[in-house]
């Protein structure tokens, strides 16, 4: 709630297709005593043009209330395309993150929005699915290793919250929660998505330590691929081993009716531990990518269709 004197700053934004009443509500459920909450209205409408505007609309509103209040601590939850923005505006000033405790993204879709990417296939520019479709892990992994964040998602069919793809929330060093059965629009109203952030809230937090391992470097160098997108996993059962890991890791491929190239790393259990798709414009690079894995991992693979 709100005193005359407030001990911390509280920023929630809405995201695509909404307003910011939903949003306004959450931070007033989960706030602790004497928050100043901001929860800017960047106007129904608006969210199916550019994003770049409404990065910039916050970015005016979050300096002018950091500089009223230099001494206040900051804490920031974004719904879906509202991570996004905050995304963007902390990537333009690391001079704040020393001031920000927490930094929840709640659905949001960093590694980019599967059905956005599809919308715009040719990368034509159409409306927002040109800016939900980007992948922005390296930037949310930067601000991860110093701020303090949480991802939060929730698995409806299992593999998506029926918009948002599981693995689209996922990058380095923040921690994630991943919640049964909360569609995304009602994200925003879900007494088990404010008690994940509580709970975020109540001890301090550092960034997770990221482990190096066979199937993480092999993941990274799949998302590297110019367009590559999370997918979801109920395809992978269609997919056809292209490479086999001597670690017992193997490489599957897929082409859907429309035939995008999707691709999937199994674990030695043959269980599913990534699943993405480039567009036509790219299924060249992923080629090239798989090449050079099976290149580099010389006399511990086997095979490519």
């Amino acid at each position: 709630m709100t005193s005359s004197i407030p001990e911390r700053l509280l920023f929630v934004q809405h995201g695509w297709a909404d307003t910011n009443g939903a949003m306004a509500r959450l931070g007033r459920r989960v706030a602790p005593a004497n928050t100043k909450i901001i929860a800017p209205n960047l106007g129904w409408w608006r969210t199916w043009l550019r994003l770049e505007p409404l990065v910039q609309d916050v970015e005016t509103i979050a300096t002018q209330t950091i500089s009223e209040h230099p001494q206040l601590p900051m804490r920031v939850v974004g719904h879906s395309m509202g991570g996004l923005i905050w995304l963007e505006v902390l990537y333009r000033h690391p001079e704040w993150w020393p001031r920000v405790e927490s930094f929840v993204l709640v659905g949001s879709p960093v590694g980019g929005s599967d059905v956005c990417r599809m919308m715009d296939p040719l990368e034509v520019g159409l409306g927002i699915a040109r800016d939900l479709g980007k992948n922005r892990r390296s930037i949310a992994s930067a601000i991860a290793a110093q701020v303090p964040t949480l991802s939060i998602a929730s698995n409806t069919d299992g593999g998506s919250d029926g918009l948002i793809m599981l693995g689209a929330t996922q990058f380095d060093y923040a921690h994630h929660v991943v919640l049964p059965n909360i569609v995304h629009s009602a994200q925003r109203h879900d007494e088990a998505i404010d008690q994940a952030i509580r709970e975020f809230w109540q001890s301090p937090r550092q960034p997770l330590a990221v482990q190096p391992s066979p199937e993480l470097e092999i993941i990274q160098r799949l998302q590297a691929v110019p367009g590559m997108t999370d997918a979801h996993r109920r395809d992978f059962e269609k997919a056809k081993v292209a490479l086999s890991f001597d670690s017992g890791l193997t490489l599957r491929l897929w082409k859907n009716p429309a035939r995008v190239d999707h691709v999937f790393l199994a674990c030695p259990q043959g269980q599913c531990l990534y699943s993405g798709f480039v567009g036509w414009i790219h299924a060249g690079a992923l080629r090239q990518t798989l090449r050079e894995i099976q290149s580099e991992f010389a006399g511990k693979v086997t095979g490519m269709a």
